[in-house]
């Protein structure tokens, strides 16, 4: 089973028939040979989560999702997202008959936007940031019952995310990286990979747990700034193309501080500036 479900037994499933049909994980982790040597790093790998069916890692987490949702009978589900991750919920409830209803910025992309659509969901576009639209996402599921995807909110969302760390730990034959680097919005996903280490290592499979790096935009860095000083997150307003990781207010705040923390970890800020000449970097 080449997909993220090889770890179903370490997963939150209680019924395997309900998981969709769609192939997520077990996506390529590349040794970036020519990067290694522009950059001096011999040892530099990486995890490419583009491969996953709508193309980013939040696929992980909306397969739990579903899984869950399906599991308590629900047939409509719900998110906010600055696109990813309504994208991914989008798709995995399509691919099962399920009904998504999604809340996004209004100026989230709008190629995101038009996946959601293609997808068949009923997308609400606020009039205000990513955290509004997350609070609204809120609202409307304590109205209307529906089951909520959000980060933090639902707790499986962790469990999704680790399988990414898991996948590495198998494709690096269980060794474990001294450091591993990881965007942060919400902190989900950092915290996701933690577990996965943590997991590995009570069950023997590893001997020691790696550093967590956690890297934001400098326009929305509030993790990165509590990581680097007295672990309180202080709200910001974001400002930065980063879209996918504007998040002024962390959902999952206090376990991503307390794990990169845990790890001896740290943060680091990039430029939008950086962060344009390294998609170009990567793609040349």
């Amino acid at each position: 089973e080449f997909s993220m479900w090889r770890y179903l037994p370490l997963l939150p499933v209680d019924d395997p028939a309900k998981i969709g049909p769609s192939k997520v994980g077990w996506t390529p982790l590349y040794e970036a040979k020519r990067i290694r040597e522009d950059l001096g790093m011999p040892n530099l790998w990486i995890k490419d989560d583009g491969r996953n069916p709508t193309a980013s890692l939040k696929d992980r987490p909306s397969a739990i999702a579903i899984v869950k949702a399906r599991e308590l009978g629900e047939k409509i589900v719900t998110c906010a997202s600055t696109g990813n991750a309504a994208s991914s919920l989008a798709g995995a409830a399509a691919s099962v008959g399920l009904k998504s209803y999604i809340f996004v910025p209004q100026t989230a992309p709008s190629a995101k936007i038009a996946q959601l659509l293609v997808f068949g969901s009923t997308v609400f576009a606020v009039r205000g940031t990513y955290d509004e639209a997350f609070d609204l996402s809120i609202e409307a599921t304590r109205e209307f019952g529906w089951y909520n995807r959000n980060t933090a909110f639902n707790p499986y969302m962790v469990e999704g995310k680790k399988t990414v760390a898991l996948e590495i730990i198998e494709q690096m034959n269980f060794e474990v990286p001294d450091y591993l680097f990881v965007p942060v919005g919400d902190g989900c996903i950092i915290s996701g990979v933690s577990k996965a280490y943590k997991d590995m290592f009570s069950l023997g499979f590893i001997d020691h747990l790696p550093k967590l790096v956690a890297v934001q935009a400098e326009g929305c860095k509030p993790i990165v700034d509590a990581v680097n000083g007295d672990g309180t997150v202080k709200f910001v307003e974001p400002n930065t193309i980063a879209d996918s990781i504007a998040v002024g207010i962390p959902r999952n705040r206090l376990m991503a501080v307390r794990d990169i923390k845990e790890s001896k970890g740290f943060g680091i800020a990039v430029s939008d500036k950086e962060i344009l000449e390294a998609i170009k970097y990567l793609g040349t």
